[in-house]
């Protein structure tokens, strides 16, 4: 770290810290007395053992509701509590592309800890609306069915809603692969610990690996480690949004880290509202979500998963989420269950600014080519059984004549990444074969 970023910190750190004691610990809470304590401080608690660090999340007569930012194996009564007097800060700078970090910033790849970096706050407001530049110019992903059919804008945010086992994790590697994003930042939230080496080596490889940084909290951290890696992963990206740098930020899964804050939420005292959620879980969402897109500068073009059990995509996450974001890409089950790779669902997939990113040509040829599918899709039993009598429906003997072609235009192995420019000239010579 440089003088002047040693000069900073040192600038805003209190002289005299606040100590207070542990009177208490419920399920995942600390009750703690700490004298001037704020809700979003971050305390040390002199444990047997190493310290713990931890942060506040609320107040009960009189006492406060602190959150463990690790294993509360060692906490006991009376306990030394320290404040920070601050927040949760992580350090972002250049020196983090290709390295892998925990759910607070931490670096867990065994490698010796970056240089010349930058403190920036965990948790900040969303820029102003007003002070976003509108969504003007199309990223590419790679993905031909995205990048054609639900073309993608630079600032935008769009979700990815899947079920568990369909290929989601490969699709995002493909497009931190495939991207023309500057920077890729990744949080994989809930992940079982198997899948972050697969992730790594097999979805994101070498060369994603190069120009991204990692956030990762598996299922076993702490729930506010698990809420955290999300944020710091935006913190990440807006750093280098500031930078004027084009930022690619997935997020595996939004859904975790709403099932992280209902953790939080229902162990400091709040009621459950729309199943099981309380209610700081859809305050969280709007102020998580927002935060990427467009700057003064650079920008943030994001995609969040979203897990959607049993096909629902109308449960309580999902919707909320669908309401928030610029656009949703779905996968299917079935789809996947046809060997069909990527799974997305052109049909139900939409993309709110593609009609002010791509030509008009390109606008009305997705169109064309989304009609053929669906109506085909409509007809797909009647025509495997034979029962569909050729001449009955035009349109729909030019989707039956064409559709080999989009079938190999839908599907994409998962290590080739497809140029924009021939995605589009793809499309629009298979949408005048519709016509």
């Amino acid at each position: 770290m440089d003088i002047d970023s040693l000069r900073a910190r040192l600038a805003g750190t209190a002289t005299l810290r606040p100590v207070g004691k542990v009177v208490g610990v419920t399920g995942l809470m600390l009750r703690v007395t700490l004298p001037g304590a704020r809700v979003g401080d971050v305390l040390i608690v002199h444990r047997r053992g190493e310290p713990l660090s931890a942060e506040v999340v609320g107040f009960v007569a009189g006492e406060a509701l602190v959150v463990p930012l690790g294993d509360l194996a060692g906490v006991g009564p009376d306990d030394l509590v320290e404040s920070t007097g601050s927040g949760l800060e992580v350090a972002a700078g250049d020196a983090l592309l290709g390295r892998v970090l925990d759910g607070l910033g931490r670096p867990i790849d065994g490698r010796p800890a970056p240089t010349g970096l930058k403190w920036v706050p965990v948790d900040r407001p969303p820029p102003p609306a007003l002070g976003r530049r509108p969504v003007d110019t199309a990223v590419a992903t790679g993905v031909r069915v995205i990048d054609g059919l639900t073309t993608l804008g630079v600032g935008q945010r769009v979700g990815l809603f899947a079920g568990s086992g369909v290929g989601k994790s490969m699709l995002l590697g493909a497009i931190a692969r495939g991207t023309s994003a500057d920077v890729v930042v990744v949080a994989l939230v809930g992940e079982r610990g198997r899948e972050v080496s697969e992730f790594l080596e097999r979805a994101l490889g070498v060369a994603g690996r190069e120009r991204s940084v990692v956030v990762v909290a598996t299922s076993d951290a702490p729930p506010v480690e698990r809420l955290r890696a999300a944020q710091v992963a935006t913190a990440i990206a807006e750093y280098f949004r500031d930078q004027s740098k084009n930022v690619m930020l997935l997020v595996d899964s939004v859904t975790r880290v709403a099932r992280a804050q209902r953790e939080i939420g229902l162990a400091a005292g709040e009621p459950p509202a729309r199943r099981g959620y309380p209610p700081s879980v859809f305050a969280l969402l709007p102020r998580l979500l927002e935060r990427s897109g467009q700057g003064e500068s650079g920008a943030i073009t994001a995609i969040y998963t979203v897990l959607v059990e049993g096909g629902d995509m109308d449960e309580p996450i999902a919707d909320e989420v669908r309401g928030i974001l610029d656009g949703h890409i779905v996968l299917e089950r079935q789809i996947a269950g046809r060997g069909h790779y990527p799974a997305v669902d052109p049909v139900s997939s939409l993309s709110r600014v593609m009609d002010h990113v791509v030509s008009p040509a390109q606008v009305q040829a997705a169109r064309r080519v989304r009609s053929a599918l669906a109506l085909y899709e409509q007809k797909r039993d009647l025509i495997a059984l034979g029962a569909y009598e050729k001449g009955s429906d035009e349109r729909l003997d030019r989707a039956i004549q064409a559709m080999p072609e989009l079938e190999r235009f839908l599907c994409q192995d998962a290590l080739h990444s497809e140029p924009l420019d021939r995605t589009r000239s793809e499309l629009l010579r298979l949408a005048q074969k519709l016509a």
